[in-house]
């Protein structure tokens, strides 16, 4: 993931306030299961990597960003559920496997699925594709509210 150094400060103040730390590692086999049920395939090495790290953590709304607001997201991959064959379409589209990390701006009308592929790129997923960049500059630009790049 290229380590919790390499976060910047703001990023790991914003996280720590909602539970991270330093060598976290939660247990995902519990979201792989009912991930697989709802029809998504096995969570892949680097999703169940950034999972084990930051899974399960809920960042509340933050107010201004860069070149967005700072949305509210939560790192919990069921809640993505319903969603596997939008995962599958756009991985097919762009030949990754885009695995469920979490959702961004939920229970709003700029709500949005959040992923990441095999290389450690995070995805907004929902009906465009678009990209935050790669793990761990790619969750600065998600947490401290930069505008994700359009694929397609």
């Amino acid at each position: 993931m290229g380590g919790p150094t390499r976060l910047h400060g703001e990023t790991r103040r914003i996280l720590e306030a909602a539970g991270w730390h330093v060598d976290r590692a939660v247990d995902t086999a519990r979201w792989e299961a009912e991930l697989v049920a709802d029809g998504f395939p096995q969570l892949h090495p680097v999703d169940i990597r950034f999972l084990s790290e930051f899974g399960g953590l809920v960042v509340p709304h933050g107010g201004a960003g860069v070149t967005r607001a700072r949305e509210s997201l939560t790192l919990v991959p069921t809640d993505c559920s319903g969603e596997a064959d939008r995962f599958a379409a756009w991985g097919k589209k762009i030949g990754r496997n885009i695995a469920p990390i979490g959702e961004l701006a939920g229970g709003t009308c700029s709500w949005a699925n959040l992923g990441i592929d095999e290389h450690g790129d995070v995805y907004l997923v929902i009906d465009r594709l678009a990209t935050f960049g790669c793990m761990p500059r790619a969750l600065d630009r998600l947490v401290l509210g930069h505008m994700p790049r359009d694929i397609t």
